[in-house]
C-alpha cells in the first residue's frame, strides 16, 4: 500500500476529489429541484423526472469546464516545466492528462444519457398534462398562456403540439439533439480500434467539439424549465395548490407567474474555451514559422528520419512535437518523439509507416531529389513527457519497444554530449537500457549511436555507467543458424556491438532483482515507451520490488503518453 501511494497517491487523490465534486453537485442540485418551493408546480407535473434532469445538467457543466484543460498542451508544459512547485508526483499526474480527459468524457457521456432520458420523460409528462390526463391542478397549470396577466409553465402550448415538434423546433430541443449527436460521433470514433486503424476518422470527428460547445452555450437559452416567480401579493402555494380554479379570484391566490432560469453553462465553459482558443492561436503562429530540412534519411523497416531546423526551437530530452504537412493533410497533426539531443543544432524525429498519413508522407519525401528541400512542414512544440525527468533520478531504467526507442535515443545522445563536455551537473550515476524489437533491421536505427557510446564509456573507464541489453523477439531458422555459426565472434552479428543480442523476452523478475542488488539504496526511475500490456506488468514489478524504507531501493514507474 505504501508503494502504491508513492507511485499513484496524487493521481488517486485528484480522481477522488473530482468524483467527490461530481457527487456533491449531483446530490445538491437533485435535492434543490426536489425540495425547492419555487419548483413545486413544475414538480407536480414532472414528478421525479425534474431533479433527474437538472442534477446531471450541473455535473455536465462542471465536466464540460474540465474537458478541454487536459488537451491544452502548452498550458500543461508550462506547469510541468516552469514552476518550482511542480514536483515529481505532480509531473507524473500531468503525464496522465489523456487518461483524465477520457474519464471526464465518460462522465459527460453518462450524464448526457441521464439528462436526455429524463427530459424525454418530461416532454411526455408535459404532453399528458396538456391533454388533461392528470388532475385539475396539472391541467390548470398547462392552460396558462403568455398574456398580460399570465406566464406559461408548460412549453407544449397546444393539444396539437407533439413532444417531437418541441424537441426539434425549440432552442433547448434543437441544440440538445445537435449536442447529443456530436457527442455520440466523438465518443464512438475515439474507440481504440477506430483510432488506431482509421486515425483520420477520429481526428475529423473529434473536431465536432466546436459544434458541441457552441450548442452547449445556447442550450440553456430556451429556458424550458421554469419556476414560480415572486408576485405582489405573493402566491401562497400551500393554500392555493388545492383550489386552482379560484386563482385570480381571491386575494390570497393571484395567478402564479413563471419564468425560466438564467442560462448558466457559459459561465462554466467560457474560461476553458478562451484558454483553448489561445492554444490554437499559438499553434497557428507556430504553423506559420518556417522549418528547414537539414537531412532526410530512409532507415530500414520503413522508418523515415527527418532532421529539421527552426529558429528559436529549444528542447529537453524525451520531449515530443506535433507535425503537420499540408501536402499530405491540411488539418492533421501527429505526435512524434524527438530523437535528437538538446545539445545539437537541429532536432530530429523518426517516423515509422503505420497509417495513411505516415505512409503518404514517406511516399512524398522518397520522391524528392537528393539534397532538395521537402514540402512545407509545420511544427508545434516541444511538449514535456515523463522522459524529461530521466536525469532527476540516481538510477534510470529505460525500456523501449520497436520504434518506442525514440525518446531514449535523445537521452543516450545527451549522455554522450554531457560526457564529452564533462558536465558536472549530471546527477545520474547509472543507466540501464533495454530495447525489444521483433526484427533485426530495427536495431540498425541507433546501433551506430550505441557503438559511439560503448567506445566513449570504454575510453573513460566508465563501462559501469551504461548497461544496455537488446532483445530480439522474432526470428526464423536461417537467422538462428547464422547466429550459431558466428557465436564465437567478439562482436554481435546483428548490431556489431560488444554486447550480444538476447533472444526472446526479458525475465523481468531477474532484471529487477539485479538492479536492486546493484543499487541497494537508490531511487530508480523506470521509463517505458511501449505497449499498454507491458506497461501494466512493469508497473506491478515497480511496486513489487520497491521498499517503503527510504534507505532501500525504490522504483518509480513512468510511461510515455501522447
Amino acid at each position: 500500500m505504501g508503494n502504491w501511494i508513492i507511485n499513484h497517491g496524487l493521481s488517486a487523490f485528484i480522481l477522488i476529489v473530482w468524483m467527490g465534486i461530481n457527487i456533491f453537485l449531483f446530490v445538491y442540485y437533485y435535492l434543490l429541484y426536489n425540495t425547492d418551493e419555487s419548483f413545486f408546480y413544475t414538480r407536480h407535473i414532472l414528478s421525479a423526472a425534474l431533479p433527474w434532469a437538472r442534477a446531471p445538467a450541473a455535473v455536465l457543466n462542471f465536466n464540460c469546464m474540465l474537458i478541454l484543460l487536459p488537451v491544452c498542451r502548452n498550458l500543461l508544459s508550462l506547469i510541468r516545466g516552469s514552476f518550482m512547485c511542480c514536483g515529481r508526483s505532480l509531473r507524473k499526474s500531468l503525464d496522465k492528462n489523456i487518461t483524465f480527459h477520457k474519464c471526464v468524457a465518460y462522465m459527460i457521456a453518462l450524464m448526457t444519457a441521464v439528462h436526455t432520458i429524463a427530459h424525454l420523460l418530461n416532454l411526455e409528462w408535459f404532453n399528458n398534462s396538456r391533454d388533461g390526463e392528470y388532475d385539475t391542478l396539472s391541467t390548470t397549470l398547462s392552460d396558462l398562456e403568455d398574456s398580460e396577466n399570465e406566464t406559461y409553465l408548460n412549453p407544449i402550448r397546444s393539444t396539437s403540439t407533439t413532444p417531437t415538434y418541441v424537441a426539434f423546433t425549440t432552442i433547448a430541443g434543437l441544440t440538445g439533439v445537435v449536442i447529443t449527436l456530436a457527442l455520440i460521433l466523438m465518443i464512438t470514433s475515439s474507440m481504440e480500434v477506430i483510432r488506431r486503424s482509421y486515425f483520420e476518422v477520429f481526428w475529423y470527428t473529434h473536431h465536432l467539439f466546436i459544434v458541441f460547445f457552441v450548442g452547449l452555450v445556447f442550450h440553456g437559452a430556451g429556458r424550458i424549465v421554469r419556476h414560480l416567480d415572486t408576485t405582489d401579493p405573493p402566491h401562497n402555494i400551500s393554500f392555493c395548490k388545492d383550489q386552482p380554479l379560484n386563482w385570480g379570484n381571491i386575494p390570497e391566490c393571484p395567478i402564479p407567474q413563471f419564468e425560466g432560469g438564467f442560462p448558466q453553462t457559459w459561465k462554466w465553459v467560457l474560461g476553458p474555451m478562451i484558454l483553448y482558443l489561445c492554444e490554437r492561436v499559438l499553434r497557428f503562429i507556430r504553423y506559420m514559422q518556417p522549418v528547414m530540412y537539414r537531412k532526410i534519411v530512409m532507415r530500414p523497416s520503413k522508418v523515415l528520419e527527418l532532421q529539421l531546423v527552426k529558429n528559436g526551437f529549444k528542447m529537453e530530452v524525451g520531449q515530443y512535437v506535433f507535425l503537420n504537412c499540408p501536402a499530405v493533410s491540411q488539418l492533421e497533426w501527429h505526435p512524434f518523439t524527438l530523437t535528437s539531443a538538446p545539445e545539437e543544432d537541429f532536432f530530429s524525429v523518426h517516423i515509422r509507416s503505420m497509417g495513411d498519413w505516415t505512409a503518404n508522407l514517406i511516399s512524398v519525401l522518397e520522391k524528392l531529389p537528393e539534397g532538395s528541400q521537402g514540402p512545407k512542414m509545420a511544427v508545434d512544440g516541444p511538449f514535456g513527457t515523463a522522459s524529461e525527468d530521466v536525469f532527476d533520478y540516481e538510477v534510470s531504467m529505460l525500456i523501449g519497444c520497436g520504434i518506442g526507442v525514440t525518446p531514449f535515443a535523445s537521452i543516450l545522445k545527451s549522455i554522450w554530449y554531457k560526457f564529452k563536455e564533462s558536465n558536472p551537473n549530471l546527477r545520474t550515476r547509472k543507466i540501464y537500457f533495454y530495447w525489444l524489437c521483433r526484427e533485426t533491421h530495427a536495431f540498425e536505427w541507433f546501433a551506430d549511436l550505441l557503438q559511439v557510446l560503448e567506445k566513449e564509456m570504454t575510453e573513460r573507464e566508465m563501462r559501469h555507467f551504461l548497461t544496455y541489453n537488446l532483445y530480439l523477439t522474432g526470428w526464423d531458422s536461417s537467422h538462428a543458424a547464422h547466429v550459431t555459426v558466428h557465436f564465437d565472434k567478439d562482436t554481435d552479428v546483428i548490431t556489431g556491438l560488444k554486447q550480444k543480442t538476447h533472444y526472446g523476452r526479458p525475465n523481468w523478475d531477474k532484471v529487477f532483482e539485479q538492479i536492486c542488488n546493484e543499487n541497494p539504496s537508490s531511487t530508480v526511475g523506470t521509463f517505458l515507451c511501449g505497449p499498454e500490456e507491458l506497461a501494466k506488468r512493469l508497473e506491478r514489478k515497480c511496486v513489487e520490488y520497491s521498499d517503503v524504507d527510504p534507505r532501500k531501493t525504490r522504483f518509480y514507474f513512468n510511461k510515455e503518453n501522447f
